[in-house]
């Protein structure tokens, strides 16, 4: 019978000392919920971070020259060569240049892009207003540009402004175009973000960029890879570029950066970041555990004679541990799943009301809970033995 009201016992233990119960359970709550949120966060943090980088065309590989300032003798004949390798969806030809834009009497400083119509599948660039860059900007040599929203919103105050003109400062000298599209880039986030250290951009045709600053080369190749491509995709750019026609100039002075690989890396590190967070954030779940074992310590000194009639009507050293180590294991539980609810429901509300992506993962909050679970029966196993190894008559002289 003893053994069928075990439940019982404990639920009345618990409520007999309620003040306490609470105070115990809300600690392990909050340590609970601390170690949920902080893996939410960070979950949440790396999905919109990955999100961001996909964006701003991750899932590429820039070819570039090695030396910061210089310039890379890129051709047609590269782009042709590299569109030929296994894994490689496109190569687009770039060309960048520091500029300085006037419009409405203002001067910005920007960085304008010579792209051409594949633009908006490697760098997703996406027009909000007018239209992008094509081909026959391309092949006309336009006097044409697409701006950044931040530069419309600078200048007029609202983000549509096609039809404007723009007055570029390129090859030494200030030269006018007609703003034909408002885009939105992958990079617009963290432009925002980063304001004053990433510049606002300007697209125009590359060949215009080329006639402007008298080249007939590129400065940059962007490759989009496909969805499938191996790790080895970036060795045979690299080996591909060092010993093609045109290219051969180049051997040794172009590096093939893959975004992808660094995006790994990132991940990496927030990675290492969450966990040195979550091992902070334990740390008081540890604390919450020694609340647990003065909780019950306090207990079985208040119980001592309960204990004493228990064993003289036949209960034996098992059963009292079983019982206490029961409660403490309950105390853990129900103040872990607190907190792991209370963390759930503030990262969903957070979510909602910051527009992002709810990333639900039942073992991130299941884990404080299973955690919190073994410290109740950790710290509350010396107090179970203390109750079980007590005498049954000086437990009832008590």
């Amino acid at each position: 019978m003893l053994k069928n009201n075990i439940f019982r016992n404990i639920w009345r233990n618990i409520f007999r000392s309620r003040t306490r119960s609470i105070l115990t359970m809300s600690g392990i709550a909050v340590g609970a919920f601390a170690v949920a949120l902080i893996s939410q966060i960070s979950a949440t943090g790396a999905g919109q971070v990955s999100v961001l980088l996909e964006n701003m065309g991750i899932n590429t590989v820039l070819v570039q020259s090695k030396q910061t300032n210089a310039a890379a003798r890129l051709t047609d004949r590269d782009i042709t060569a590299l569109n030929a390798i296994n894994g490689v969806a496109q190569a687009m030809p770039l060309m960048s240049a520091n500029a300085r834009a006037e419009i409405l009497q203002k001067s910005l400083s920007c960085l304008v892009w010579g792209i051409n119509g594949e633009a908006k599948e490697i760098i997703s660039l996406r027009a909000l207003h007018g239209r992008l860059i094509d081909a026959r900007d391309t092949v006309s040599g336009a006097r044409v540009c697409v701006i950044d929203e931040d530069i419309a919103r600078k200048t007029y105050g609202r983000s549509n402004i096609v039809g404007k003109k723009i007055n570029l400062l390129i090859g030494g000298e200030y030269r006018e175009f007609e703003v034909i599209g408002v885009a939105s880039s992958g990079l617009s986030v963290l432009q925002s973000a980063l304001a004053g250290i990433i510049p606002d951009f300007v697209y125009i045709p590359f060949s215009t960029m080329q006639e402007l600053t008298g080249r007939k080369t590129y400065d940059k190749i962007a490759v989009l890879l496909n969805d499938n491509a191996d790790d080895g995709v970036t060795g045979r750019i690299e080996l591909k570029l060092g010993g093609s026609g045109d290219t051969g100039a180049n051997s040794g002075e172009l590096i093939a950066s893959n975004l992808l690989q660094q995006k790994n890396q990132l991940r990496g590190i927030m990675g290492t970041v969450t966990l040195a967070l979550s091992v902070i954030a334990g740390i008081s779940l540890f604390v919450a555990g020694l609340t647990v074992m003065t909780t019950m310590l306090v207990s079985v000194n208040e119980r001592t004679r309960e204990i004493g009639i228990k064993k003289s009507v036949g209960a034996g050293n098992f059963d009292i541990m079983r019982e206490f180590l029961t409660e403490s294991a309950l105390l853990s539980f129900m103040g872990s799943a607190a907190g792991s609810l209370m963390a759930l429901l503030v990262s969903f509300t957070g979510c909602r009301i910051l527009g992002l992506d709810f990333l639900f993962s039942f073992g991130r909050f299941l884990s404080p809970v299973l955690f919190s679970l073994f410290l109740g029966g950790v710290f509350g196993a010396y107090p179970a033995l203390k109750a079980a190894n007590m005498n049954p008559i000086d437990a009832l002289r008590s």
